[in-house]
């Protein structure tokens, strides 16, 4: 269903219109020099289009959006589609113009369609509702949002009716623009609100006589001034909402911006984050109030965080769930990992994949976990591989321990039961299960089942020869060559 929107006068003709949102992303970015679609590049954790996407999503339902796609069209279908939004396919990407010519008919139900730039991720939903908002007050067939740039070299430039009109005679490219043009700070930033019968009646009469043979949508400006239409234009007071990624450098000023903004609004939202430009923190990760995020931790994806956590620098968080009042000790590593309430990880821990770290838990350091599940107060505090393994509550494994989970063919998994004791520098090579309470004798092979209770030995009686080194020794001396 499509999204209405309610003019903001009073007026006796108040009526609901249908309001799309084109999305360009059709574009190669040959400046970015890579192999990749310039808006599958990602900042703040994720496709620079899929910021854009998320945005829109919010002004007008995921149906009404309509995303134009070009080069390497079916990576970015494949990369945003889960999305919900609909594609557009520009075979051959002549322009922006050419683009919402090839998106006729998927527009033509709409009365008006808001026009955003694929690689623009900054622009905010209350400014895109701002600019909708202010094209149905003016009754405009075209609306632009505008900028003032302190520097607007290669920009072009919004020239208006006068100082004070909110109308708009042209825009102005660089190369085409005069001196007197090129002093104007307010720069156009590809971003359009448009009437779409009135769009559709004229955009035929865009032409290609330019010096990069495209249909440029800017150019529609100058043909609805001709034809006696409203152009106007919204000047946002944010200019770095308008900011694209056409070089690698723009693309890591975005990422920094982005961070940075996500930082202050877990700020605000009662993390402390120390020194936050050092912070690596994706855009949906989540964190609770009076958690505390020390320098250079990152974390990245879905990543949640409870309350009153500590996570200690030089941690990596990715796609992984902490409890309340958990503490990663420094240079902790987890991806795919759930770690509960009250656990101490860290430092120098790795948790791969499935791995679920129970309550008051201790996985120290050089431990490494994966699709390993740990009971409540269970401890490995030491040099330890656990993989493939379940492994009860009130269980300490020692040193060294590791668990042999791979044959050379197929993966096996250990069961530790509640309550067991297993030595340093153990191995237990699986499949084996090591019953409630048993003890495993340090530096034991175990490759059977132990059960409830018992002590298991799995290795050779030690051997004492008295004297042995040093008769070894003299033996070595007397061989000596004399020189």
């Amino acid at each position: 269903m499509a999204k209405s929107l309610a003019p903001t006068s009073k007026s006796s003709n108040q009526y609901r219109q249908r309001v799309a949102i084109a999305i360009m992303a059709a574009g190669k970015g040959t400046r970015l020099k890579s192999k990749h679609p310039k808006v599958l590049h990602e900042i703040g954790g994720k496709p620079i289009l899929a910021h854009v996407i998320a945005t829109a999503a919010k002004v007008v339902p995921p149906d009404d959006i309509f995303v134009i796609i070009g080069h390497e069209a079916d990576r970015v279908r494949e990369a945003v589609g889960s999305s919900g939004v609909n594609f557009v396919l520009q075979a051959e990407q002549r322009g922006t113009g050419h683009a919402l010519i090839v998106a006729r008919e998927a527009l033509k139900p709409f009365d008006h369609v808001i026009v955003l730039s694929g690689d623009a991720p900054l622009i905010t939903s209350e400014t895109i509702k701002d600019l909708s908002a202010f094209h149905v007050a003016q009754k405009a067939t075209m609306t632009l949002l505008s900028a003032d740039l302190g520097n607007p070299f290669g920009y072009g430039r919004v020239v208006r009716k006068s100082h004070r009109s909110p109308e708009v005679r042209a825009i102005v490219e660089e190369k085409a623009a005069t001196t007197a043009q090129k002093q104007i700070r307010e720069i156009n930033s590809g971003f359009y609100v448009f009437s779409v019968p009135a769009l559709y009646q004229h955009i035929g009469q865009l032409s290609t006589g330019n010096a990069h043979h495209e249909y440029y949508l800017t150019d529609m400006a100058g043909i609805f001034h001709r034809a006696r239409k409203k152009v106007v234009a919204l000047k946002t007071a944010d200019a770095g909402e308008v900011l694209g990624s056409n070089t690698r450098a723009e693309i890591v000023d975005l990422d920094a911006r982005l961070r940075l903004t996500k930082c202050r609004q877990l700020m605000a939202e009662g993390v402390t984050i120390f020194y936050p430009e050092t912070c690596v923190i994706d855009s949906d990760v989540v964190v609770g109030p009076d958690t505390v995020i020390e320098p250079f931790v990152q974390l990245l994806g879905k990543t949640r965080i409870g309350v009153d956590c500590r996570i200690r620098s030089y941690s990596v968080i990715k796609d992984s769930e902490v409890d309340d009042n958990v503490v990663i000790n420094p240079l902790t590593v987890t991806d795919e990992a759930r770690i509960s309430r009250g656990a101490i990880v860290g430092p120098y821990s790795r948790l791969r994949p499935g791995t679920e770290i129970g309550e008051d838990a201790h996985v120290g350091n050089f431990v490494e976990t994966k699709k390993m599940r740990m009971g409540k107060s269970s401890k490995a505090n030491h040099l330890a591989y656990l993989g493939d393994a379940e492994i009860g509550e009130r269980v300490n494994v020692g040193a060294g321990t590791i668990t042999c989970n791979y044959d050379g063919a197929n993966k096996h998994k250990t069961v530790i039961e509640d309550g067991v004791f297993v030595g340093s520098n153990s191995t237990l090579i699986a499949p084996v299960r090591i019953g409630r309470g048993a003890y495993i004798a340090a530096a034991s092979s175990i490759t059977e089942d132990v059960p409830s209770d018992a002590l298991a030995l799995g290795r050779a009686r030690q051997t004492t020869k008295e004297g042995w080194a040093a008769a070894k020794r003299a033996s070595q001396v007397s061989k000596k060559p004399k020189t």
